[in-house]
């Protein structure tokens, strides 16, 4: 039957419903757990088929699968992606048509929060963002996905879409409940995958909702599933529900392991606290795009009464942000090459105030949008923000056309040449294979914490910076100041930014050897492995370049098999790679690390292999990797049988489960310190 959240009135029924309440807060919990698994089982995968480099063994793997496959059966619930089911890789010659049991309406739109007070009229109401991206219908029978649909023509007909919607993010493949019901919801990419996809793409795109759209209606549901899609339910279509409110309806729809679009419930009657919730919605703080604010009567019945015109339902409106132009002046052209060769053109114009914020520059999505503005020096120009949060040239009134397009790449000199887009548009490319923008990864692994610790060059800072030119190799690196005036205009940047972008660069210059090895991206010689060979040199970068020179025998060190052996002397070969890393040298101090090593071998860890797993209260993953080494241990990075402990914190995944397997011995964070202090 249908999770019923009507409160009946005789005791047998209060019992019942406190039971299937308890049952579904359970179940909740265990969603979370399942949710966090599969996304595990999916890092794993991609460092396994994409980057050919395993984060854990095929068992470790196969317990975790194993774990969910159990929690599947447990909850009666199964999520889109789930490794535990064989999505398929279909190809579609086209979308099929399919009519809607019920037509999807809109809701009745406006641009006045007065209307919306007007509205609500001092009834219980639920607002709710209004997400954009592409509206889906999801088809669930006897609890389990059957069909997925767009709206399509005016609601009446639309497109079977269900071999991509599988593939989203966090579509419940199998539900508790078995009643046959609909859902409606929007399919949406969150703003930070986004830009990680538009950055891969040699077309890109200028709204998530425009990738969504295109994401969804893809023929081939493997290339769909590369687009971190997910799907956020706002309505429930049913014959057999009878939840009376709006808010119990949505709980139905979350404890049936659906995300539900976030919403606030009030009954106020005071006009001001209403308007105070409504203009609480903001766009530029939320991580989905979005383009209004939904208000809907809480109470169904009342709701579904006011019937509905052609066009939307009563029982529900839209408040729309309304954009506004602001005048300008164009002051130039920013050019950049992005990961995959295409070259990004940014108008730049005098500040202007949107919103409450200073904006000075707008992306040009492609060249045949760039030519048909006919920009130039001091032409007026009329700007807006898109939804409240990207900036857009709405139009140019004095159309000079006197600011010419790059030539040559920005970044390595190369002829820039033309590409025409799918959509028929064109776009400028570099060719080069070898240009550094295309090398923001490697930078990335660089700069990141564990490695160098470089803060404030994010991927997308640094696609910007090499895709100005203004980084080639990692030496290049440590002489921004040469660009400081350009980095304080960049987006995102000013003169505060710059110092303490700075300040951590000449900070990172004096590093051990274990940190510098391990952000030079040699395959599978990562942090363990640095810290390894910093061990055996003594910190000195010299006497490992004069290992390597020498022929020397990586596989005699512990836990270096033949495969990290070769990978060492392939990547010292490569002559592109030298390019990036040589320059580094002369920028770098080497500093031994920080280890007082114990000389009581009393101690319980002196000597033994000790792995450490999930979240510690006390320590970072490096502070326990330092600590084990001060007690003379030998930190590890993967159980085996010959680890002597694991040290145990919260989410303990997979190294726990082979820990069991393998009987080694496993301590709390608090049983490791009642050792020490013995």
């Amino acid at each position: 039957m249908l999770w019923n959240l009507r409160m009946d009135n005789t005791d047998a029924h209060k019992t019942k419903y406190k039971e299937e309440r308890l049952y579904m807060s359970t179940n909740q919990n265990l969603m979370q757990h399942m949710r966090e698994l599969i996304d595990c089982i999916k890092t794993a995968d991609v460092a396994y088929y994409r980057d050919d480099n395993p984060t854990m063994t095929d068992r470790e793997y196969d317990l975790l699968v194993d774990e969910l496959k159990e929690l599947e059966a447990t909850t009666g619930l199964i999520l889109s992606g789930s490794p535990t089911q064989t999505v398929s890789g279909e190809i579609l010659k086209e979308l099929t048509p399919v009519r809607h049991t019920k037509p999807m309406l809109s809701a009745d739109k406006t641009k006045s929060v007065d209307e919306m007070l007007q509205f609500a009229n001092g009834r219980p109401v639920v607002l709710s963002w209004k997400l954009d991206g592409l509206t889906l219908v999801l088809r669930y029978e006897g609890g389990e996905f059957k069909q997925a649909i767009t709206r399509g023509r005016e609601g009446i007909i639309g497109e079977d879409v269900t071999h991509t919607v599988r593939t989203f993010m966090n579509v419940p493949m199998c539900i508790p409940c078995t009643d046959k019901f609909e859902v409606r919801g929007e399919g949406v990419i969150s703003w930070a995958h986004f830009e990680k996809i538009n950055l891969s793409l040699s077309e890109p795109y200028s709204h998530p909702r425009n990738l969504a759209a295109g994401s969804v209606r893809m023929l081939d549901a493997r290339e769909s599933g590369k687009r971190y899609l997910e799907f956020y339910a706002f309505d429930l279509i049913s014959d057999s529900v009878e939840e009376q409110s709006k808010t119990a309806q949505l709980q139905f729809l979350a404890e049936n392991g659906f995300d539900v679009v976030p919403y606030v419930h009030t009954d106020t009657h005071d006009a001001d606290e209403l308007r105070e919730l409504i203009t609480d919605f903001k766009p530029a703080e939320y991580g989905y795009p979005v383009d209004g604010v939904i208000m809907e009567y809480d109470n169904l019945v009342y709701g579904r009464s006011l019937g509905a015109t052609g066009h939307h339902e009563n029982r529900l409106m839209a408040l729309k942000w309304e954009d506004e132009l602001y005048e300008t002046e164009c002051t130039g052209l920013d050019v950049a090459v992005t990961r995959t060769g295409m070259v990004s053109l940014t108008a730049t114009f005098k500040p202007v105030e949107i919103d409450g914020t200073m904006v000075s520059r707008a992306y040009v999505h492609n060249f045949t949008i760039y030519k048909n503005l006919a920009l130039g020096i001091g032409d007026k120009l009329m700007v807006y923000k898109a939804n409240k949060i990207i900036p857009q040239i709405a139009e140019n009134r004095t159309k000079s056309g006197e600011l010419d397009y790059p030539h040559t790449c920005p970044c390595c000199g190369s002829r820039l040449t033309f590409h025409t887009l799918p959509g028929g548009s064109k776009q400028l490319f570099c060719e080069n294979p070898s240009c550094a923008a295309k090398l923001v990864q490697k930078f990335d692994h660089f700069c990141e914490k564990t490695r160098m610790n470089i803060e404030g060059l994010s991927a997308t800072t640094l696609e910007k910076f090499i895709g100005h030119g203004w980084i080639k190799n990692f030496g290049d690196l440590y002489a921004l100041e040469q660009h400081r005036e350009d980095i304080i205009q960049t987006e995102g940047f000013g003169v505060k930014s710059y110092e303490r972008l700075q300040e951590s660069i000449e900070k990172s210059c004096h590093c051990t050897l274990a940190k510098f090895i391990a952000g030079l991206g040699i395959p599978m010689v990562g942090r363990h492995a640095g810290r390894d060979l910093d061990r055996y040199f003594g910190g000195s970068w010299e006497a490992f370049e004069s290992a390597i020179q020498s022929g020397f025998d990586f596989t005699q060190l512990p836990n270096f098999g033949e495969t990290m052996h070769n990978n060492i002397y392939k990547w010292y070969a490569d002559e592109e790679e030298a390019k990036l890393w040589r320059p580094l040298l002369d920028k770098i101090i080497f500093e031994k690390e920080a280890t007082n090593m114990s000389t009581d071998t009393t101690n319980p860890f002196y000597g033994k292999t000790v792995v450490a797993t999930g979240k510690l209260e006390n320590y970072t993953r490096d502070g326990i990797q330092m600590r084990l080494l001060e007690l003379g241990a030998k930190p590890s990075s993967s159980v085996s049988k010959n680890t002597d402990y694991l040290i145990v914190g919260e989410k303990a995944g997979s190294k726990l489960a082979k820990a069991h397997q393998l009987s080694v011995k496993t301590l709390t964070e608090q049983e490791f310190e009642n050792m020490l202090a013995e």
